[in-house]
């Protein structure tokens, strides 16, 4: 399976909208799909939408994890992070899957990238497996599928909930509500309560709510794939 290969596509953004903060990916929706998929024999690689740095949320780096610690002590992470190629540079025809983290950042970055729209319709009408936790699948909510129709439209998915986002006391920071979205696009949202697990999977879409299901997520992406 040394031959079989994910796509992460994490954030390169880091300005918590207007508020001064900083944001990024948030690094377990990144390390713990990771360790499972590397466990399982999936060579991952990473992109962002526009190349160069990949700012982990300050707020999620938590080392006192054992999977975060390894993620970002892992040399072989480290040199693909330290700078990321573009998304529009890379042979997406190479890879199995796509899978996005979660984080803030994602809110700003991915939506509206026409390289991230085209590569995650090429991906999924390719026969491919198509991933996302927490705020990562923002990147859905413009993607059309060459019939015109919404990616999401008619999917079950998870995301990070309305009420996630006003107990985190984000909801007037980011640019629109992740899940009011989606649900606009057509999506069937399926949701714990706050910041308990639900993962969701609909055919080749993998989807996850927040941080506790970004393991569940990397499980879901790794046995579609075998």
């Amino acid at each position: 399976m040394a031959d079989r290969k994910v796509l992460f596509v994490l954030t390169g953004h880091e300005k918590l909208g207007d508020t001064g903060d900083k944001t990024g990916f948030h690094l377990s929706e990144a390390a713990q799909p990771w360790k499972v998929l590397r466990e399982a024999g999936f060579q991952v690689d990473f992109a962002t939408p526009e190349g160069g740095e990949a700012p982990i949320d300050p707020g999620s780096l938590d080392l006192d994890d054992p999977v975060n610690r390894e993620f970002t002590e892992s040399e072989d992470v480290n040199a693909k992070l330290r700078p990321t190629p573009a998304l529009g540079d890379l042979d997406l025809g190479s890879y199995d899957a796509l899978y996005f983290p979660g984080g803030h950042g994602t809110m700003w970055d991915l939506p509206d990238h026409t390289g991230v729209q085209a590569a995650i319709r090429d991906m999924y009408e390719a026969g491919k497996v198509v991933g996302a936790v927490c705020h990562g699948p923002a990147a859905f909510v413009n993607v059309k599928l060459s019939n015109g129709e919404w990616l999401v439209d008619g999917k079950t998915l998870s995301a990070f909930t309305d009420e996630e986002e006003r107990a985190v006391e984000k909801d007037g920071i980011v640019p629109f509500l992740l899940a009011s979205k989606l649900k606009e696009r057509g999506a069937k949202h399926e949701k714990a309560d706050n910041f308990d697990k639900s993962v969701s999977v609909d055919d080749r879409l993998v989807t996850g709510q927040n941080p506790a299901s970004a393991r569940g997520v990397g499980e879901a992406i790794r046995d579609l794939l075998q």
